[in-house]
């Protein structure tokens, strides 16, 4: 490269790698940096600005307590119980893609012991044959299944362990988009953090709630040009200066979690708001992807939303306007009402004794004290 180029580019920003790989990878890029520094031909000597390991996505592995017994045609596992024969040696017997055939409660039932061995290769003869010489303990599941408790263990996934989970069939059964933020919900990003496919199904709910806010429910855009309430406008610049910085700071997983207090909130408000929602596809669109394209095309925006500029945060829009008191009655709160905070003390109390609930407790006569404390709360004493 040229001096000028290098001049231009300097060193990597931002190296992303996990532990297992980094250390090679940082020792020979750091060597030739340092290299090619004492030749004169860069003018930094460390490759990278910022390191970030990022954490294993560890898998669940499943073992089952057995006796191994060896027999004419090879090596036959059988489940252990106080009946087996203690003259042989116990061994854990780690189920192979165990994740598929436990229950909720880490429990292997006969029924899918049955399709396990099955899956595993043997003819159906075979499989008659191992459950028919299986030993299983005394109890039963609610439906009245036997079954053997498992142990599970959170290891680093391997093929060698049978607890790899295959994205293929996540993406298959769930979406990329769900995918891809379950991965990033699971925990700070350079921890590690165990998988489990059960949890996702938070992740998948959330994307589809987040859908309702912009179809009706026959599947057409329900977007609309209103002017957004100050909740609104409140909620959305909450989200773009958290997102912003949780970006930057690499808090992915706080990041979904503010997604998910965000839809939350504008679906309280029913809003369908242009200026609320195409902002709200925006930010997504780095988390996912997928849906945030499809959001932005059936909303009628020009070009891809991975080409939209970022929304800009206000502070204006976070400063309060206005303050719900609670109104209480001899000092036991009865209801609640919202004023702005510069409203006028007198307006305010005709306001407040003109209410539903306030009226009823007073049933027609003057009170004896209104205590107002601007900001915090009003007190009617009857």
């Amino acid at each position: 490269a040229g001096a000028d180029a290098l001049k231009y580019w300097g060193a990597v920003d931002l190296y992303v790698g996990g532990n297992e790989h980094a250390v090679g990878h940082l020792l020979y890029s750091r060597m030739w940096t340092k290299v090619l520094f004492d030749l004169g031909l860069l003018h930094f000597d460390e490759p990278f600005r910022k390191l970030l390991n990022q954490g294993m996505i560890q898998g669940q592995s499943y073992f089952v307590p057995s006796v191994a017994t060896a027999t004419e045609d090879g090596i036959r596992f059988y489940l252990h119980s106080a009946e087996a024969d203690t003259d042989v040696e116990l061994q854990p017997s780690r189920l192979k893609n165990g994740h598929h055939f436990v229950d909720t409660k880490d429990r292997l039932t006969q029924a899918k012991y049955a399709e396990y061995l099955a899956e595993q290769g043997m003819y159906e003869d075979e499989v008659e044959d191992n459950m028919a010489n299986a030993v299983w303990e005394p109890q039963t599941t609610e439906e009245g299944e036997l079954y053997v408790q498992c142990k599970m263990e959170v290891e680093k996934m391997s093929k060698s362990k049978y607890n790899v989970v295959n994205p293929d069939d996540v993406v298959a059964e769930y979406g990329a988009d769900t995918f891809r933020m379950y991965e990033m919900f699971l925990g700070p990003v350079e921890m590690s953090k165990p998988w489990d496919t059960k949890g996702i199904e938070g992740v998948y709910r959330f994307l589809k709630k987040m859908t309702r806010l912009y179809y009706h429910e026959d599947g057409t855009i329900a977007i609309n040009d209103d002017a957004p309430t100050s909740a609104e406008w409140r909620i959305l610049h909450q989200t773009i200066k958290k997102i912003g910085a949780d970006i930057e700071s690499f808090s992915f997983n706080t990041a979904v979690s503010r997604f998910m207090i965000t839809v939350n909130e504008l679906t309280e408000c029913h809003c369908r708001k242009r200026a609320i929602l195409e902002p709200l596809a925006i930010l997504i669109a780095p988390f996912a992807p997928h849906l945030a394209e499809c959001l932005w095309q059936d909303m009628g925006c020009a070009g891809s939303v991975t080409a939209a500029v970022f929304p800009v945060f206000e502070e204006r829009y976070l400063v309060e306007n206005s303050k719900k008191y609670p109104i209480a009655i001899n000092g036991k709160p009865r209801a609640e009402m919202e004023f702005a905070l510069d409203a006028d003390e007198a307006w305010i109390k005709a306001e407040v004794l003109a209410n539903e609930t306030v009226a009823k407790w007073l049933d027609g006569t003057a009170p004896k004290k209104f205590i107002y404390v601007k900001g915090k709360m009003i007190n009617v004493v009857v």
